[in-house]
């Protein structure tokens, strides 16, 4: 059997390229392997900025509305009780 000496520099040049072949096969596979690949992720970002930006107005929307009806249902009961007394 024979041993294979590798000095650090062609073990770092190895993984070098076995990197960039990997970068590369990924990317290919993802489909952003092209020259539109940089407006492909800028339209994905913008579409997650977008995704998070609902996302935070119907949490809102959804407290307010809550907040409301639990508000309108305390001067509802609140009324209810004041026109009895004031009626009598």
């Amino acid at each position: 059997m024979s041993s294979v000496l590798i000095t650090p520099q062609e073990l770092e040049e190895m993984l070098n390229r076995a990197a960039i072949q990997g970068a590369k096969k990924a990317l290919e596979d993802l489909g952003l392997h092209d020259d539109s690949a940089s407006d492909d992720l800028n339209e994905i970002r913008s579409l997650l900025s977008s995704w998070r930006e609902t996302r935070k107005a119907i949490w809102a929307t959804t407290v307010k509305m809550t907040t409301t009806a639990i508000l309108l249902f305390i001067s509802g009961a609140v009324w209810m009780t004041l026109k009895d007394r004031v009626g009598q």
